[in-house]
């Protein structure tokens, strides 16, 4: 009599449910079916679009790079005074100064090791350059506001539009990048991290991956919080976790629960889906993440480095607002994995054209053409600055 009782509660149950979603007069698992066909064609329809509106430019010679010269220079085309570089204070940046083939900088850099991953670039072209005077900032965040009155050319590393900043490419692509416990010296030498990565690329090839999200990182931006939480509750989905930064004094900094080990880059390659976020400001680890061959997620599009331009949504990364909630989290993973052809074809587009278009060589061409271009702004002769030291290893 009770399991009788039961079933007609059950049918009374599912009858209300259905009079409620139905609206259509078909059944309900049709109904939720078309709901979801609705979110996957909208996913198709940007992949498709993108497609279509996608030309191939070719990025010899770094060319696919050069619109970012001319677009951060534009606001110097009145010409770069004598004037205008002597804001350059140590709160700000180190000047630098080539003359006669011979580089000199100020004495102090706060941050050497990321000082001698930009000076290896520039001894490499000392020879290839007129006499030059700039000033470049090694902080992790950009410094001449849009708002601000006075045009000061300093070159960093990554910015969003708010700022005049010209974009150089970060130190990290040879030393003195974010230091962890498994990278205590910190992140460099690109050209030895692709072929690390491709190696573990090889271990994990798609048919293999781990048919997840993945990510790991410290909180160092709350936009990273949506996806941790969703993680603890769908854990078959997406497994994210907080790691320990310099900044954690307990459970509470990383949203109640104890940091989890930090993983390699090479142990990313795991995965099918990988998740990028900004930091401070642009994150280093995105271009690693394309050499995994592992579909990336860009979440928000914010702050950029010089080549991020040339990637493009839908084609190379699958990009997601930085106020993606839950339900988007669950949308995107579940489509990926309903869509494997699409995931392929963006992880092959992606890994592609970071494996040809971002090596060490297009990293010195961007350096050569980039500091050629602001040369032609110079509207006075650099003489050395008898305060500048030379810089070692020329």
């Amino acid at each position: 009599m009770f399991n009788y009782l039961l079933i007609l509660l059950l049918i009374n149950i599912k009858l209300i449910i259905c009079d409620e979603t139905d609206k259509c007069g078909k059944n309900c698992v049709e109904g939720s079916k078309n709901f979801y066909d609705k979110e996957n064609n909208g996913f198709i329809k940007q992949y498709e679009n993108a497609r279509s509106s996608y030309k191939n430019e070719t990025c010899e010679n770094c060319e696919c790079y050069l619109n970012v010269i001319e677009n951060d220079l534009k606001p110097f085309q009145n010409g770069i005074t004598e004037n205008m570089l002597e804001a350059c204070t140590s709160n700000r940046g180190v000047r630098y100064q080539l003359i006669n083939e011979k580089w000199y900088r100020s004495k102090d850099c706060m941050f050497p090791s990321r000082c001698e991953g930009v000076e290896y670039f520039l001894i490499n072209l000392k020879n290839e350059l007129p006499n030059l005077d700039l000033c470049i900032n090694f902080h992790d965040w950009p410094q001449i506001e849009k708002h601000h009155k006075k045009l000061i050319p300093i070159f960093s590393f990554s910015k969003n539009s708010d700022y005049y900043d010209i974009m150089y490419p970060a130190w990290s692509f040879w030393k003195g990048g974010p230091a962890i416990k498994l990278i205590p010296n910190g992140l460099g030498r690109w050209d030895l991290g692709r072929i690390s990565m491709e190696k573990s690329a090889e271990k994990w090839p798609w048919f293999k991956k781990v048919e997840k999200g993945f990510f790991r990182g410290s909180r160092t931006s709350h936009e990273r919080d949506t996806i941790v939480l969703f993680s603890r509750e769908n854990p078959d989905l997406i497994d994210a976790e907080y790691t320990k930064n310099q900044a954690w004094k307990s459970d509470e900094d990383t949203l109640g629960f104890p940091p989890s080990d930090e993983i390699s880059l090479e142990d990313h390659c795991k995965y099918k889906y990988l998740f990028n976020f900004r930091g401070v400001t642009a994150s280093f680890r995105f271009k690693y993440l394309f050499l995994c061959k592992s579909l990336v997620i860009h979440v928000g599009n914010d702050w950029n480095e010089f080549f991020y331009f040339a990637l493009k949504p839908w084609i190379h990364y699958v990009p997601l607002s930085n106020q993606a909630t839950k339900n988007s989290y669950r949308k995107l993973i579940t489509f990926l994995r309903n869509n494997d052809e699409i995931a392929k074809n963006i992880t092959k587009n992606g890994s592609e054209f970071i494996k040809n278009n971002l090596k060490l060589e297009d990293i010195k061409c961007y350096w050569k053409k980039l500091l050629k271009s602001y040369s032609k702004l110079i509207k006075f002769t650099p003489k050395l600055n008898k305060k500048l030291i030379l810089v070692k290893n020329q």
